[in-house]
């Protein structure tokens, strides 16, 4: 969000799910797209199979979506600015961007071109591992076939760098027009069904809902006008990252935690755990119980989404009705009206929403680009923001006639290693991710009998060379070992990784890949390093009473 709001001005997906199979090429990057948002890949496979777009799938693993592309590219982890940059010195070199989009409406145009300049094929290939040919080759397929998409996620974004590495995306955007057209623009996906409408509504610790900033004068006073209270302070709040370490320090005392599970999802997890325990009082409120629960004085327990009525807005910012179509269990309750007694019980003024209809009607009392959402308009398919009044029937398209900080804004980015590269105590990289049966920390997944049976344990995944040399069989127990912990799970060997990278999902209580994982942050997001570390990887006995075949 915050690369795509410094070079845009508003920081979701450009552009419709609807118009993937108008792009002629397309350009996915740290995304596992089948896997993680299957649904929408379809229209991906959609694009190539029956409208022949030319797909350029970039990720360290060979992932599925890798077998319906023209040209697959192997970047190691954490080259990913290196890889872009080339990739844009080569559309300039043989002058294939588009200079009037570029004059009519960017800036910065210059001080970005000097340092994409000292980004050339054979440069780019030694940092990223990617043959110069493929990326003079990939440039060209994404430059020549207009319109073309770009579609990224957490393998752009869960980077020290993940800031830069927005920035480097959108840039090549705009080198190419591609913003504001059906078929192409940049399209961050949202990992879950309602990240983009959490942020949308103020779930972002220095902005209220709309995206306007606890810093502008105006704004705070307009809130503290309708609620009637005084003008809060103009600095912003902390992000999870933030307020862990804060929580250690004892500079945070208390911490509600909503449909989270940081024990398992945030990085180095003996720190976590080692926040969570220096709390004076931590309530947890959720669906079922989870690793974080356990460090909880209260647990609310919270109805699931069939449960309870409501909105999503999705990552294509498409607001949906949800409808209750089960009583929540025992004393579940919806969040809302849990959030809403406990601000009732602090003394808050107001607060007296009888349903969730009439909080989306202060939602679009008091954001613009809700201003015309209401419940009786979502029927059907829903909207799309900015919708700013009744009349208007939403934005499929951001940016088509101008951006909203003006014009858009070319980032020079420099490439910078990984903060934790491989060294002889700890040869390989681990990188991290999710696989199509589980979902985040199985919290919901692993009560699933079907899933647990088609993905019942972590299994590590090393390349077959690299299992080789270490003496590794498919199937093996083996243990993987950072500077910050430990883990043992079983192997599986085969060539999806590269060679000197395994990758682990944090699915696992019992073999975590985050117990190793570095918990360093980026400078702007604060979103933490989840996808380089380096580790080292032995064969080991099997646990005592597990046998091979079991």
């Amino acid at each position: 969000m915050t690369g795509l709001v410094q070079a845009f001005g508003s920081g979701a997906m450009t552009n419709s799910i609807a118009d993937i199979p108008q792009a002629r090429a397309i350009l996915a990057i740290g995304t596992n797209t089948t896997e993680q948002h299957p649904v929408l890949s379809l229209q991906i496979k959609k694009a190539v199979r029956q409208h022949g777009a030319q797909l350029i799938v970039a990720d360290p693993r060979r992932i599925e979506l890798a077998d319906f592309a023209t040209l697959y590219l192997r970047v190691r982890p954490g080259t990913n600015p290196a890889l872009l940059n080339g990739l844009a010195h080569v559309i300039l070199a043989e002058n294939l961007h588009d200079q009037a989009f570029i004059e009519a409406r960017t800036e910065n145009f210059d001080a970005w071109r000097a340092i994409v300049d000292k980004y050339p094929p054979e440069r780019v290939s030694r940092i990223t591992g990617v043959p110069a040919d493929d990326i003079i080759r990939a440039a060209r397929l994404y430059a020549e076939n207009k319109p073309a998409a770009i579609f990224y996620a957490m393998g752009i974004t869960q980077h020290v760098d993940g800031h830069q590495n927005v920035l480097t995306v959108a840039n090549l955007a705009l080198l190419t027009g591609n913003p504001g057209v059906p078929g192409g623009g940049v399209n961050p996906l949202r990992g879950q069904n309602n990240v983009q409408g959490s942020c949308d509504v103020g779930g972002l610790p220095n902005v209220y809902p709309g995206y306007q900033r606890v810093n502008d004068e105006a704004v705070r006073a307009k809130f503290a006008a309708f609620h009637g209270v005084e003008q809060p302070p103009p600095r912003p709040g902390l992000t999870l990252s933030e307020m862990l370490p804060a929580a250690k320090r004892g500079d945070v005392r208390a911490m509600l935690i909503m449909g989270e599970n940081p024990v398992m999802s945030d990085p180095n997890s003996a720190h976590v755990r080692e926040c969570l325990a220096a709390l004076s009082f931590l309530v947890v409120q959720d669906i079922f119980l989870n690793e974080t629960a356990e460090y909880a004085d209260v647990v609310l327990p919270a109805a699931a989404y069939a449960e309870k009525d409501g909105t999503f807005t999705n990552t294509e910012r498409r607001v949906q009705r949800v409808r209750q179509a089960f009583a929540p269990p025992g004393d579940a309750r919806p969040d809302w009206q849990i959030t809403r007694d406990l601000a009732r019980r602090m003394g808050a003024p107001g607060w007296d929403y009888a349903d969730p209809a009439s909080i989306l009607a202060e939602i679009a009392a008091l954001t613009p680009i809700y201003g015309g959402i209401t419940f009786d308009r979502l029927d059907g398919d829903g909207l799309q923001w900015p919708c700013p009044d009744a009349a208007h029937p939403g934005t499929p398209i951001l940016h088509t006639m101008a951006f909203p900080r003006g014009r858009g804004l070319f980032s020079p980015v420099q490439h910078q290693p990984p903060p934790e590269l491989p060294d002889d105590e700890y040869p390989f990289i681990l990188t991290t991710g999710r696989v199509l049966q589980h979902w985040h920390t199985r919290t919901m997944t692993g009560r699933v009998g079907g899933l647990e049976f088609l993905a019942p344990d972590e299994r590590v995944e090393v390349h077959t060379q690299d299992a080789a040399r270490l003496g590794i069989a498919d199937g093996d127990w083996i243990r993987v070992t950072s500077r910050r912990g430990s883990v043992t799970a079983r192997a599986r060997v085969f060539n999806r990784p590269q060679r000197g990278v395994i990758f682990m999902t944090f699915h696992y209580a019992e073999a975590l890949a985050n117990e190793l994982t570095l918990n360093v942050f980026d400078p702007v997001s604060k979103i933490p390093e989840l996808k380089v570390c380096a580790v080292r990887v032995e064969r080991v006995p099997a646990p005592e009473g597990v046998s091979l075949e079991s």
